[in-house]
Formats: C-alpha cells, sequence, structure tokens
C-alpha cells in the first residue's frame, strides 16, 4: 500500500515538477550549422571554401565542481611576484593529473595561463582554441576532462593564398567578412543556422529529435567573373615587375570588352589570408580599385576623340609641333624633341604633349572634361566593390590654357587602374560603355554608347602604330597578334609641385581586328635604371595578354597587316 501511494503522488501530484526536472537534465537546443558559401573563378575552380573546424571551450564552473577544487585553493596556489606584482599559478598546485598538462600542451597553452582560465569559478563559457581541427578533437576527448568540450564551426580556406588575397578578403572567427568581397557579400555568403529541439542522454547522445525551431537556409555561392589561369599569370607577372624594377607596387586590370567582366584583378604587395601572422593593413588593398594616380600620356586617345566629336580636327589633319616646344601663358610645353609635322596617329605613335596640347586648347576645358566623364573618369566603374576610388575630375569654369594643356596629357586629374581599363575598353567594344562586372555574367548585358563604332575603331586602329616599330611600346607587341595601346610616364606630385617619382602605365586592347580584352598595367614609383612605361609596363602586358588570348581561343589576327577595321565596317 506504502508503494502504492508514493506511486500515485508521483504520477499524479508531483508529475509536472518531475517532468520539468527530467526536461532541464535532457532537453536540449542544438543548431544546424550553414557552412559559408564557397567563391569560385569564372571555370568553377574554388577560390574561398568553408571546412569543418571546431572551438574548444571550458565551463569552469563545471570543472571546479567535479575536482572539489575551491576558490580557498585557488587563492592558495596563487604566487605574487614582489618585484613585478604579477599573479602566477604554481605548477605543483594546479590539477595533479597529467590530463591538464596533455591538455595545455595541444592547445599550445603555458599550464598558468590554462589555470588562470579554469579559475573562474562563476563562468559558464570560456573559449580555450578555435579552428581546431578534428584530430585534435579527438585526442581531447580521449582526456575525459570534465567540463572540456567541443562545438563545430567552420574555417575559411583560400586555397589559391595571396594571388586573390586583396580582391577576396578575409573573414574573421565568426565567419564574418571583414575585406573584400567576403565583405560585400557578406549576407550572401553567410546564410542561417538551423535550430531544433532534442533531448539527449547523460553522455550527450540525442535519442530524440522532438521539435524544429527555425530551419536551416543554406548560403549562396559566388562565381566570379575571374579565369584564375590568367589571374596567375598576372599575379606572377605584376609581382616580378615590381621587384624587378624595385617599385613600391603594382596593379593589373584585364576585361573583357564585349562584357565588362573582370577576368583578372592582381595587386603587389599582397598577403597569404591562411596565414594572418603576416597581414599587414597596406597589403591587404585592393590598388587596382582604390589607388588613384595621374594617367599621364594614356589619355591622349580621349583627347583625340574629343577633339574629332566636337569637329575642332579631322582624321588627316597633319598639326605642326616644331620646334619641339611652345609657351602657353607664361609657361612651356615641351616634347623630348622636335617632332616636325605630325598627323593624329603619329601624335599618339610618338607621345606629343605639344600635338596633343594644341588640340586641347580649341577643345577648351568644358568639352574635355565633358568626354573624360563619358569615358568614366571622376566615377564609379560599376563594381560595387568596397573601398572603390571614383578618381578626382575637377569640373570648375576659370581653366588656364596651360592646366587645360596639361590635363591632355594626363595632368591635374587621377583615375584607377579599374578606371582607365574601363576607358580603354569603351574603344574595344565599338564605342558602348558596360558597367564592369566581378562576378560572372550568366545573361547578355546592355550598355551605353559613347562614341560612334567607326570613330572608336579608328582610334583602335590609331593606337596600333604604339606597339609597332617607331612607337613607344614596342616591348608590348606579341607575335600573331595585332596589339593597339599607350604608354604614360607620369611624375607624381609632391607637396612642392612634381617630384622625381614616376608612375607608369600602360594601357591596350588586343586584337586589333576584332577587339576582346583590354588592360592596364601600373608600376608605381619604378626605382631601377628604365622608370618609362615601354620598358617597365609595356612588356607585362605583351606577357599576360598573349596568354589571355591564348586561353580564351583568339585567332591571331597578324597575317595581313594592311587590313584595317574601317574596311570591315
Amino acid at each position: 500500500m506504502a508503494l502504492i501511494c508514493r506511486l500515485a503522488y508521483i504520477q499524479v501530484i508531483e508529475k509536472d515538477y518531475l517532468s520539468n526536472e527530467a526536461d532541464k537534465r535532457s532537453l536540449r537546443i542544438i543548431q544546424s550549422i550553414s557552412h559559408r558559401g564557397n567563391i569560385s573563378d569564372r571555370n568553377g575552380e574554388e577560390l574561398a571554401i568553408s571546412v569543418p573546424a571546431y572551438a574548444i571551450w571550458v565551463d569552469p564552473k563545471r570543472v571546479m565542481k567535479t575536482y572539489a577544487f575551491t576558490e580557498k585553493q585557488w587563492q592558495e596556489s596563487k604566487e605574487v611576484s614582489h618585484r613585478s606584482g604579477k599573479v602566477t599559478y604554481n605548477k605543483k598546485k594546479f590539477y595533479s593529473s597529467k590530463r591538464w598538462s596533455a591538455l595545455a600542451e595541444v592547445l599550445n597553452y603555458d599550464l598558468k595561463k590554462l589555470a588562470k582560465i579554469v579559475s573562474k569559478p562563476h563562468a559558464r563559457f570560456v573559449y580555450l582554441k578555435r579552428q581546431v581541427n578534428d584530430p585534435i578533437v579527438k585526442y581531447i576527448k580521449k582526456l575525459k576532462i570534465s567540463g572540456i568540450a567541443s562545438q563545430l564551426e567552420s574555417h575559411r580556406f583560400y586555397p589559391t593564398g595571396e594571388i586573390n588575397a586583396n580582391i577576396l578578403g578575409f573573414t574573421d572567427l565568426d565567419a564574418q567578412g571583414i575585406e573584400g568581397l567576403e565583405k560585400t557579400y557578406n549576407s550572401y555568403l553567410q546564410g542561417v543556422n538551423g535550430k531544433k529541439r532534442v533531448r539527449k542522454d547523460r553522455d550527450g547522445n540525442v535519442i530524440a529529435n522532438l521539435q524544429i525551431i527555425s530551419k536551416k537556409k543554406e548560403a549562396g555561392n559566388l562565381q566570379l567573373s575571374i579565369d584564375q589561369r590568367i589571374q596567375a599569370l598576372a599575379y606572377s607577372e605584376i609581382k616580378r615587375a615590381v621587384k624587378m624594377n624595385d617599385a613600391m607596387s603594382g596593379s593589373l586590370v584585364l576585361l573583357d570588352v564585349n562584357t565588362g567582366e573582370v577576368y583578372a584583378m592582381v595587386n603587389y604587395p599582397s598577403f597569404n589570408p591562411n596565414d594572418r601572422s603576416q597581414y599587414q593593413a597596406y597589403k591587404s588593398r585592393n590598388r587596382a580599385i582604390a589607388d588613384t594616380f595621374e594617367p599621364g600620356s594614356s589619355v591622349k586617345p580621349f583627347v583625340i576623340a574629343s577633339a574629332l566629336i566636337y569637329g575642332k580636327t579631322t582624321v588627316d589633319e597633319i598639326i605642326d609641333t616644331s620646334p619641339g616646344w611652345m609657351h602657353i601663358g607664361g609657361r612651356i610645353v615641351r616634347d623630348g624633341h622636335n617632332m616636325g609635322k605630325l598627323n593624329l596617329a603619329s601624335i599618339l605613335k610618338k607621345s606629343s604633349n605639344v600635338g596633343i596640347s594644341k588640340l586641347a586648347l580649341r577643345l577648351g576645358s568644358d568639352k574635355l572634361e565633358r568626354t573624360l566623364a563619358k569615358f568614366g573618369f571622376g566615377n564609379d566603374t560599376g563594381i560595387y566593390l568596397i573601398g572603390e576610388s571614383m578618381g578626382n575630375l575637377p569640373i570648375r569654369h576659370n581653366w588656364s590654357d596651360f592646366e587645360v594643356a596639361t590635363m591632355s596629357f594626363g595632368y591635374g586629374f587621377s583615375a584607377t587602374t579599374l578606371q582607365l581599363a574601363k576607358a580603354y575598353a569603351i574603344l574595344g567594344s565599338g564605342g558602348i560603355k558596360y558597367p564592369v562586372s566581378i562576378l560572372k555574367n550568366s545573361n547578355p548585358v546592355t550598355g551605353e554608347r559613347v562614341i560612334s563604332k567607326k570613330l572608336a575603331y579608328k582610334l583602335v586602329e590609331m593606337l596600333e602604330g604604339v606597339t609597332q616599330k617607331g612607337g613607344t611600346a614596342t616591348k608590348a607587341h606579341i607575335d600573331g597578334y595585332r596589339v593597339a595601346g599607350k604608354t604614360g610616364t607620369s611624375r607624381k606630385a609632391d607637396s612642392g609641385g612634381y617630384g622625381d617619382d614616376y608612375v607608369a602605365i600602360f594601357a591596350g586592347l588586343a586584337p586589333v581586328s576584332n577587339p576582346r580584352f583590354a588592360m592596364v598595367v601600373m608600376i608605381n614609383d619604378p626605382a631601377g635604371d628604365h622608370y618609362y612605361a615601354g620598358d617597365v609596363a609595356a612588356p607585362v602586358f605583351s606577357t599576360v595578354m598573349k596568354s589571355a588570348l591564348l586561353l580564351s581561343h583568339i585567332s591571331p589576327d597578324a597575317v595581313d597587316l594592311n587590313y584595317t577595321l574601317l574596311e570591315s565596317l
């Protein structure tokens, strides 16, 4: 009768209380981890992936309770240095079990530091180490230390290392993007963890799935427009050029002129995002979109385009540049030597400052500014990456004649490597401006016409002479392909005007008969014996562009050099 009464009491009167107590000990909410999405190149090669990892944590209160190690004993184990006043823990007075020494060793902890962490009797959760691999977790489980546990998380790994670091950026320990594409598309790549209520046994094993609290949302994957084969070669070449010429930095951008897709975007210096110990802020900057410079003579084609658009010259006009210099507003604009009478193509081929200045003075500042703005200078490129600079295209009403002249050969305003590449892509596309994209375009894109197809191809044809005999960039020549381009070697501004440091730029297109790619190479402050763009930047262009054309299966077009684009229209 006593047993029956007790059973009735438990099942009827104390039913809810005992059920609640049981639930407290067995019901748990666990997360279903949604790993961060992957980033791949246009061909599916992985550039950023998430791999399983673990965090090791400790419940100090449970440790103190399990091992009956009181706060008083902790106080007794303390040793205070009379000189420094620092508090330390005597190794001999720490837990006598060798398990703690083994734990400290595998986590690369000093035993005194580990003792300090677990000496917080009121704390319930403290991280010991994060981003730990599976073998270490298995080893720690074998130690069977009460209060030490692990939880699943993910580790971000970048297979290409420093090659794409400036573009991809990186994540923090909580898998949140803090630089580059990882930050720009953080919410898309992140996903949402799911939650469910389960019942566990005393050993922590799930014995019943009770309720789904929130469903897991899978993270999205990004496919970039980058071609990793070209990207890797481009990085190797820009790194080599910077080191060989003892330069401060360098960047390169390769665009598909018909879609605006970025096939390569590299910078040096860079860093390995898998090794955060070598991280330095200046190495993480995506210089191709963030660093601005005065583009020098690389803008001369756009000045000629403006003069032709507004009827200030004709394709066949001959301009006398003798005696190789001219006075403008009490100051002098000069060429390297007296080039005599030049047509428009020869002004580009020989990079005559006098010839281009005469055209700019006919235009005036308003028309010249308007044309440069149409080609994208002073505006964003549409790539939507964090840290992009719009450069500086000053708009004002009172320009002196000398300022207008210097603007015509690339001084007085600034641009980024990407902006300049986009401007040349407009020429290659037949005068159409496409928004720049770092993501692979799955659908055809529409652009905005800037200049006529006939004028755009005529300018490309003129620029071909720059890479031929007598031009300023013969080292940009590619066997089997017709190449068009323009050099730019501009002095860097300092507090007193312009110093003796230079920026070497080569911007170009290939193949001339049917342009596919536009590329800009920028070498910042080459300090070797050669600092002109034709010697420093043009060879990089030749090597990378040749590989891009071959890898993209573009047919050679240099069989008939008398063939012109205008004849094909």
